[in-house]
């Protein structure tokens, strides 16, 4: 599913032409490398016949495709055009960003309450708007926010999974493997930084650091 206001003749153009005002706004993903990229990736274009587009990184993630390592879709701008119908997607949106799902006993349920709409109208808008659920796209802003951690700290790893919004060192573990194919300590050794050791036990939130 696209975003109402794109079409796939618009979507491939501005693939093509790397287009950052397209920027946030779909994700192309590559059927031959299982690989999402954002519009603007430096990457060489992949044939069309091999790409499909996504109106979110939980859809393509959804569909199975998991995240470029040159582009970096974590680090994606949301897309400006949302506006007029699409203000209560917007607004769930900046709500699970913020870690609206992640504490536990949270639920879309309370989420959908936040916004004054019902759990099944909520779970309509985001299949309509985002192209992945409520659930999903928490999951993918967790991983996210892992991954920019990975990519700006030296935090151990079980501060980043706290801070990304994980309850457990194995869950993160689990989740970050499954969508990048790989565990979080190889990419931070792609950069060149140690990760410290840390429990595989679930994590108890401590003092906030300075």
């Amino acid at each position: 599913m696209l975003p109402d206001m794109l079409d796939v003749a618009e979507c491939e153009r501005a693939r093509l032409a790397r287009d950052p005002a397209y920027d946030g706004r779909f994700f192309t993903a590559v059927r031959t490398t299982r690989i999402y990229c954002r519009p603007v990736c430096p990457v060489r274009p992949a044939l069309a016949a091999n790409v499909r587009f996504y109106p979110s990184a939980a859809a393509a993630e959804a569909a199975g495709y998991r995240p470029c390592l040159r582009c970096r879709p974590e680090t994606a701008p949301f897309s400006p055009a949302w506006n007029g119908s699409r203000t209560t997607a917007a607004r769930a949106l900046r709500l699970i960003e913020a870690g609206a799902l992640d504490p536990d006993g949270a639920t879309v349920d309370a989420l959908a309450s936040r916004l004054g709409v019902g759990a099944r109208h909520l779970a309509r808008l985001f299949a309509r708007h985002v192209g992945a659920s409520p659930a999903q796209v928490a999951r993918t802003a967790r991983v996210q926010r892992a991954k920019r951690l990975l990519d700006t700290t030296d935090l151990p790893m079980s501060e980043v999974a706290l801070r990304a919004g994980f309850r457990s060192l194995r869950r993160f573990n689990a989740v970050f493997a499954e969508v990048y194919r790989r565990p979080p300590t190889e990419l931070r050794r792609r950069l060149g930084t140690a990760p410290a050791p840390a429990s595989p036990h679930a994590i108890s939130p401590g003092p906030t650091p300075p």
